[in-house]
């Protein structure tokens, strides 16, 4: 199983998606428990919610199950939130605050998994990110992903429907961050917030460098929005998701308009 697929497109729009994949090879597998190899906290579906909604976009996408490595954690271990529950490089729970394993990996296991499926991921990311620049003189990586609205381990309360993180609004241009609220905010029947619980992962952090053209900013759906229930067997909603998609088509091809203007800029 190669661990990253990659669909080139011509856009200056890049999509990331590190945790829909749902791989995990045998000799890990056998070593979590009955509750992690439900896989819950998957990014389920979000590959097909995504699927031709900008046409052009360029995908980078995770074939390997966050439970492996997380391909959205520093690959050093720090935390992205430090003083809140979250998940870590190779999670030790899931998101109820649970544990997976049977037999934790070790440091060295650890290690292997890194070079295997968090770095040949990045390397894929870093390569079209810089190809994508190459054509436009800019990039924007947006970084796709999904959970469930209700999470009292990780979050109080209900989480809104849009959660676009730009870590405080470095990551990106401000024309960024403000075009893809404006367009969450004016969607009807939906919420939104900017830089709440989820201010973008290390993925938008590490690669949003808007002085040197590239600008990340992540996008983190409740998955009420496009699955029927919030729960096993995670069925793709088609109406909810048709709605949806709508919305996200907007501010993707608003995203890839403005790229040119921000050429440039810092």
């Amino acid at each position: 199983m190669t661990p990253v697929e990659i669909q080139q497109g011509d856009s200056p729009i890049v999509l990331g998606l590190p945790h829909t994949g749902t791989f995990v090879p045998d000799d890990i597998f056998a070593n979590l428990n009955a509750r992690g190899r439900g896989l819950d906290d998957t990014d389920w579906h979000i590959h097909q919610l995504y699927d031709g909604v900008l046409g052009g976009a360029t995908t980078v996408r995770a074939t390997f199950h966050r439970y492996v490595i997380d391909a959205n954690r520093d690959p050093s271990g720090v935390s992205l939130y430090p003083g809140q529950n979250t998940t870590g490089l190779v999670p030790l729970t899931d998101f109820d605050g649970h544990g997976i394993w049977t037999a934790p990996p070790t440091k060295p296991e650890t290690e292997i998994r890194r070079k295997t499926f968090h770095a040949p991921y990045h390397a894929a990311l870093e390569a079209e990110l810089a190809r994508v620049r190459g054509i436009h003189g800019i990039a924007i990586l947006y970084d796709c992903h999904s959970i469930r609205s209700g999470i009292p381990f990780l979050f109080n309360g209900t989480l809104p429907d849009f959660n676009i993180g730009t870590n405080l609004g470095t990551t990106c241009a401000p024309e960024i961050e403000a075009a893809t609220q404006s367009i969450c905010a004016a969607a009807a029947g939906y919420t939104s917030t900017t830089n709440g619980r989820f201010k973008g992962g290390w993925t938008t952090r590490h690669y949003g460098r808007p002085s040197q053209g590239i600008h990340a900013i992540q996008m983190e759906l409740a998955q009420s929005t496009y699955l029927q229930t919030e729960a096993a067997p995670w069925v793709y909603d088609t109406e909810k998701s048709a709605r949806l998609r709508l919305h996200l088509t907007s501010i993707l091809t608003k995203l890839a308009n403005l790229a040119p203007t921000l050429k440039g800029t810092s």
